[in-house]
């Protein structure tokens, strides 16, 4: 039909494009023009909502279609696929630690006696042996002990004597009780003696100073040495010259032996199931070209409360100094546990925009989609993956930059 009676100035309307009976009841009608162009315009709107419904329940179908990359037979042989399947392996948790002095082998050097400073004798860095001198100071403390030491060597001689008299005189007039009496004093007397030959020692004064003392022969100025007590590295020295020492109580160096060093390196709950005490351990050093070989030896039994990770101590041997104290260092700890999972190769592990990890997988039909995968640890030239894939799924190792490019065209 051409146009509709009545209608002397609205356009053709093809018959087909209207409900028949609506068509039916406009041919029959010679209503006005803008009726028939309100009942154009309702039947419009009923086509329009009938093709968008139709079109919704295509749309999912059309979308999932397109996402998959379809390639040509010569570009599917460049594309090289391996099958997941279960596998047993040991973990390696992958962390951040920082290195620390073996406190087993380090040792802060306290002073001895009282009184300024008069030298040092060694520079940070200095390697020293036990018993090295490192500082002299002047003290009183000396001429102190050797007094009290003195005193103490002539009352037990005297008592000791006394003692020996009392005892041959025992048969005679003299009481048991003053001959027993008289040998306690001797062995009170011998005690003092000997604990101020010990304050000597504490001292640091050598055995012919203290041969001297004991042959009252006279002295030469005596200084107070600060010694080494371990052999080391003289990695602190907390003291000037002039400075006023305070007997056992004043630092004034620290000595390491930085053969072996501590690395405490953090893990999460998650990876304390895979560690336990003794599992080798690699540290990765950025000026160092190999790992350097640890052991775990110790794992804390506190979880911090602000970062929610455990602390995990891994004892390290330190060639050539190369660790330092307070230096971040990765810390590679391989577990002893056996466990099973699913392993994706490393090539076949790409990053999207959002630097999430994710693989293609090859589809039923031949065609190659994309899926986003989450990853634990790293094992050997593997991933573990923890979620996104299933056993037998088929994944792209080498090829797949090919394929992301093409889906980014």
């Amino acid at each position: 039909m051409s146009s509709l009676p009545g209608s002397d100035a609205g356009p053709e309307l093809p018959a087909q494009a209207l409900p028949k009976p609506l068509v039916w009841s406009l041919a029959r009608s010679s209503a006005p023009t803008a009726r028939f162009r309100a009942a154009c315009a309702i039947s419009a709107v009923l086509l329009a909502a009938v093709t968008c419904a139709q079109g919704a329940e295509q749309a999912p179908a059309r979308a999932a279609l397109a996402s998959n990359i379809v390639v040509t037979a010569a570009q599917r042989q460049k594309l090289h696929t391996t099958t997941i399947q279960p596998s047993t392996f040991r973990r390696t948790v992958e962390t951040t630690g920082t290195v620390d002095f073996d406190n087993d082998q380090a040792t802060a050097v306290l002073a001895p006696v009282s009184g300024p400073i008069s030298r040092l004798l060694v520079s940070l860095g200095a390697k020293v042996k036990a018993g090295d001198v490192l500082a002299t100071a002047a003290s009183p403390d000396y001429a102190t002990a050797i007094s009290a030491y003195r005193k103490a060597v002539v009352t037990a001689n005297n008592a000791r004597r006394i003692a020996d008299l009392a005892e041959q005189l025992s048969h005679n007039n003299l009481s048991r009780k003053e001959v027993e009496q008289a040998k306690a004093d001797a062995a009170n007397a011998e005690a003092d003696r000997d604990a101020a030959l010990e304050e000597l020692h504490s001292l640091d004064v050598e055995a012919p100073m203290i041969q001297a003392i004991q042959e009252n022969k006279p002295l030469p100025n005596l200084t107070g040495n600060i010694r080494s007590p371990i052999a080391g590295t003289v990695v602190e020295r907390l003291i000037t010259p002039g400075q006023l020492l305070e007997a056992g109580t004043t630092p004034c160096f620290t000595v390491a032996d930085l053969s072996q060093v501590w690395v405490t390196a953090n893990i999460f709950e998650s990876d304390l199931v895979a560690i336990e005490q003794g599992d080798p351990a690699e540290i990765v050093a950025s000026d160092s070209v190999t790992n350097l070989p640890g052991t775990v030896d110790y794992i804390s039994a506190i979880v911090d409360p602000s970062t929610r990770a455990i602390g995990v101590r891994v004892v390290a041997k330190n060639p050539k100094d190369l660790l330092k104290k307070q230096m971040y260092v990765r810390v590679l700890i391989h577990s002893r546990h056996e466990q099973t999972g699913l392993l994706a190769p490393v090539s076949a592990v790409l990053r999207d925009d959002e630097d999430l990890p994710f693989v293609y997988l090859v589809n039923a039909d031949g065609s190659y989609s994309r899926r986003r995968i989450t990853l634990g640890s790293r094992v050997g030239d593997r991933y573990e993956a923890t979620a996104g894939l299933a056993a037998g799924d088929q994944v792209v190792v080498e090829g797949g930059l090919f394929l992301q490019f093409m889906q980014n065209q």
